[in-house]
């Protein structure tokens, strides 16, 4: 009966919601909309909106699921009908994680799956405020107003569970939101809580996606009875080293390190950082694959590694190797032994894919403390996607990985991380940083379900690249991705003709609404509105060919020389990729770096060596990816 009630109250707001097609709703709908469903339900406005805001900073996104299968502002989890969980992107392609020849290829095979009746709970919070306000299921994935009120019903039967009353006072919803997060130990509950509660002292205004203002008024003397967590029936998390901030939940899942028979071992190498080596790169991907399924194949010996995976439901955090060993994890093994590796749920190709609030945060949360302790900068030069990594030398460049993909938001995840990508010089700057508005940038990109199929809109903050300043050029041409010198394509996982936010590159010529800058060794266009940019001007070190060099080789790794190699490790060849750095052609610098190779192909470490050299290498933006070339070969200057 109380079910029907709440069905039949929602009839007139159900009813007034457009149908598929018609104008976006004028800004104010959905603050009512927030409103009415808070009152309906006994919930403290403020509590619903916050919740809300760190879920999906209170987007629709079209009635599309998350990474995780979560629908409309509130995040209703329905994963059993959103999501076409396949292989884990590190058994795709042919991808060496490790990336290193001294030992025998390792690529992935398919993972083993689970059941959809498998799923947790936290991925079938749809399903349960069906029952509890008598909505359809299909109105709570499509419908806001829908989606909102079902949302506030779990809000409000999570507080009567806990046998409190629905007070107005947004102290006393500490617990009830910890239990929306749908986590299952006290430390993310209580973070996500947190987080929650930071939203409602400080307070939020923004315009969605749905071109609506919402907006929560800051109530800064807000205190939360936080113990309200510990009646929740929690698990604690598992104990161990975690390297984490304080400000995050974090536990302990370890990758083991063991031997499985004929000399091999996995899934990592023990190592001495930063004694040994500087690390110098966190490398951000996505998983590919659900959470259950991820925390199975770090834990697997034969499988590959990496440091933390982060859960996109509650932003939950799982480390697996220390710090200072090395994980495989982005298929090349210079990259390898002077980084970090952050895996993120979620699914590059998913149909109108996005990520929730509390991941991207708790994620910015987790890389300001790593780069803080290892003093890296907070720029995209050392904060590279798996896809920014360079193939090792040639034949590895078209099996090298795309996550996260054209739908991570860097412009957001920066703007968390502190370093918000912002002008640094006038409208004649020799350097431009791509920042195209996330939310309304959309781009057509295909493939993400069927070969040449346009995907569903969404907001991108990759920009593509033409061989003139018209959108009717051909794309331009990757020779390592095509040797036959096809055309790149709009394809999702093609990153030959792409360019992302927050990397910077050498302008090569201004024409109206087009900026023409160097990449991949040709000039390469985007348009770029002074009305609209989608690049900002910025001042930057740049190089070129030494006077007298016509082009300079590139590489994918910046190996020492052969003198540097000690008695009984075997000289790495220093190979060229196919592209060309042509005299008169400019890169942006992204730091410098001796020759280093890490010699691990034993599982005992006293069988591990460091090779330094004297040879010096600048890292550069080449293209989609980054590169590097000898210092020797150049000549660098400001710009």
């Amino acid at each position: 009966m109380g079910a029907l009630a709440s069905a039949a109250l929602l009839l007139p707001l159900l009813s007034a919601a457009p149908p598929a097609g018609a104008d976006v709703p004028e800004a104010g709908v959905l603050q009512g909309q927030f409103a009415r469903a808070a009152e309906r339900q006994g919930v403290p406005e403020s509590v619903l909106l916050a919740v809300a805001y760190l879920q999906s900073r209170w987007d629709t996104h079209g009635g599309a699921p998350s990474v995780t299968g979560g629908y409309g502002p509130m995040h209703l989890t329905d994963a059993v009908t959103a999501l076409d969980r396949t292989a884990p992107h590190h058994s795709e392609g042919g991808e060496d994680a490790r990336g290193d020849d001294s030992r025998a290829a390792r690529t992935g095979e398919d993972a083993p799956l689970p059941e959809p009746g498998a799923l947790p709970e936290r991925l079938r919070t749809l399903e349960r405020a069906a029952a509890l306000s008598g909505i359809p299921a299909e109105e709570l994935r499509t419908v806001p107003a829908a989606n909102i009120e079902g949302g506030a019903a779990l809000l409000a039967a999570a507080q009567r569970e806990a046998g409190l009353p629905a007070s107005a006072d947004p102290a006393d919803w500490y617990g009830a939101v910890a239990r929306y997060s749908g986590a299952d130990d006290s430390a993310t509950a209580a973070t996500y809580a947190d987080d929650v509660f930071d939203v409602i002292r400080t307070g939020e205004t923004r315009t969605t996606d749905s071109g609506q203002v919402v907006t929560l008024p800051a109530a800064p003397a807000v205190a939360p009875a936080t113990g309200q967590v510990a009646s929740l029936g929690l698990r604690r998390p598992a104990a161990g080293p975690v390297e984490c901030p304080a400000s995050v939940a974090c536990e302990w899942i370890p990758a083991p390190y063991e031997e499985f028979g004929d000399g091999d071992y996995g899934n990592h190498d023990k190592g001495n950082r930063p004694v040994s080596q500087s690390i110098d790169y966190i490398v951000i991907h996505d998983t590919e694959a659900d959470w259950n399924t991820t925390l199975k194949l770090v834990q697997d010996p034969t499988y590959v590694s990496w440091q933390y995976s982060l859960r996109s439901s509650d932003g939950h955090i799982a480390q697996h190797v220390p710090l200072k060993d090395v994980a495989w994890h982005a298929g090349n093994w210079f990259v390898n032994a002077k980084s970090v590796g952050l895996e993120h749920e979620g699914f590059l190709t998913s149909p109108d894919s996005w990520y929730t609030e509390a991941m991207y945060r708790t994620s910015a949360r987790l890389v300001r403390y790593i780069a803080a302790r290892y003093d890296i900068p907070l720029d995209r030069q050392h904060v590279l996607g798996h896809d920014n990594v360079p193939g090792t030398v040639t034949s590895s460049i078209k099996n090298m990985h795309t996550d996260p993909g054209p739908y991570w938001d860097w412009a957001h995840y920066f703007q968390l991380l502190g370093r918000p990508i912002t002008p640094s010089a006038g409208p004649h700057a020799g350097v431009v940083t791509i920042r195209p508005d996330y939310s309304t940038h959309q781009p057509v990109y295909t493939g993400c379900v069927t070969a040449g199929q346009a995907c569903v809109p969404h907001g991108s903050g990759a920009v593509r690249l033409h061989t003139a300043p018209s959108s009717d050029a051909p794309l331009v041409k990757d020779i390592g991705l095509r040797p036959g010198g096809q055309d790149s394509t709009t394809g999702v996982n093609d990153t030959g003709a792409r360019a992302s936010t927050g990397q910077s590159f050498a302008v090569a010529e201004r024409r109206g609404d087009w900026t023409a800058v160097w990449y991949l060794g040709q000039k390469a266009w985007f348009r770029n509105p002074v009305e609209d940019p989608t690049a900002v001007n910025a001042r930057g070190t740049v190089l070129t060919p030494r006077e007298g060099l016509a082009e300079v080789p590139v590489y994918g790794r910046a190996y020492p020389e052969a003198s540097a190699y000690p008695a009984g490790v075997p000289v790495q060849s220093v190979s060229p990729l196919p592209y060309k750095l042509l005299a008169g052609q400019r890169y942006v610098v992204g730091g410098s770096t001796p020759g280093e190779y890490f010699f691990a192909p034993v599982f005992d470490p006293s069988g591990h060596t460091v090779v330094r050299g004297q040879e010096e290498y600048y890292q550069i933006q080449f293209g989609h990816r980054i590169a590097f070339v000898k210092a020797a070969d150049v000549r660098v200057s400001q710009d």
